[in-house]
């Protein structure tokens, strides 16, 4: 049985203390918990940075070159996976939806990867959804999107590719049949997210049927779902996924203590269900890095 990828997605940017107190987000907290999830079993992490002053997602970039730093002079093994979805949120006025109000991030696709450029990380995120999430409209523009993917691979860095809905499916063959996107592809499918993808079987498997041939695919569940959708991912051979990006409970009713507990219960689910977690070696021969 092939080997599981396990991703651990530390702190993303829509969570909150408030949600659980646990969550990261100083750059020093962030990469301590990375490391912390990568000793319990994590080959990525996926990692973005907040402001510290406010909690919000940041672009900035001394943010994400101190995060890395940290991480870094500990753990020089780990693959990093850093996120371009910051940038990319519309909030229309409420006077006039054609101006943006406040909470709004879109901007440039350029100022999305810079960090890309300059860290030059293994893995970034690529998220082809265009659709509503929260209070916004989160826009990604397949002219963005093609600069973004030519930006990224001018890097050296590998794109993983995040679906949404079944028309990012769609945009995704679309972009490898144009050269945009080289095959193999990595693929994330997010599950869970209010209209979006339902996270539930009979999604996952339609999803699993449009992938390009040859791809490496992960799917994860959003909330509660997050390790229902871990077992079925499993299952239909994908790899997987955990963190407080996308889950702050252990279980019901239960705040986690933070991301490697999140992590250890992932890994003990893959070992029960007769699967092996992939040491970081193995992930990168997986996604050939």
């Amino acid at each position: 049985m092939t080997k599981r990828i396990l991703t651990c997605a530390v702190t993303g940017n829509l969570t909150s203390k408030e949600m659980n107190p646990a969550l990261p987000i100083t750059p020093k907290e962030i990469a301590e918990e990375g490391l912390k999830a990568a000793d319990a079993g994590a080959a990525i992490l996926h990692l973005h940075v907040r402001d510290p002053e406010t909690g919000k997602g940041s672009m900035n970039f001394d943010l994400y070159d101190e995060m890395v730093t940290r991480i870094r002079e500990k753990n020089t093994d780990v693959i990093l996976n850093l996120t371009t979805g910051e940038g990319g949120r519309f909030v229309p006025g409420k006077e006039n939806p054609k101006i943006a109000a406040e909470n709004s991030t879109l901007c440039r696709p350029e100022l999305r990867v810079s960090h890309i450029e300059k860290l030059k990380p293994e893995i970034c995120t690529l998220d082809l959804n265009t659709m509503w999430s929260g209070q916004a409209a989160v826009i990604n523009s397949p002219e963005n999107l093609k600069i973004m993917a030519d930006i990224i691979y001018a890097a050296g860095v590998k794109p993983e590719i995040e679906v949404f809905n079944s028309s990012d499916m769609h945009l995704l063959n679309h972009f490898i049949a144009e050269g945009v996107i080289k095959n193999p592809v990595m693929v994330q499918m997010v599950m869970g997210v209010r209209f979006g993808l339902p996270a539930n079987s009979e999604s996952m498997l339609y999803m699993k049927s449009q992938l390009p041939d040859n791809a490496v695919w992960a799917a994860f569940g959003i909330g509660r779902m997050e390790y229902p959708m871990l077992a079925q991912s499993f299952v239909a051979g994908g790899h997987v996924r955990v963190g407080m990006e996308d889950n702050v409970y252990i279980k019901k009713g239960e705040l986690c203590s933070g991301n490697v507990q999140l992590v250890e219960k992932a890994v003990h689910i893959v070992e029960e269900l007769g699967g092996n977690i992939a040491s970081t070696d193995e992930a990168r021969e997986i996604l050939g890095l």
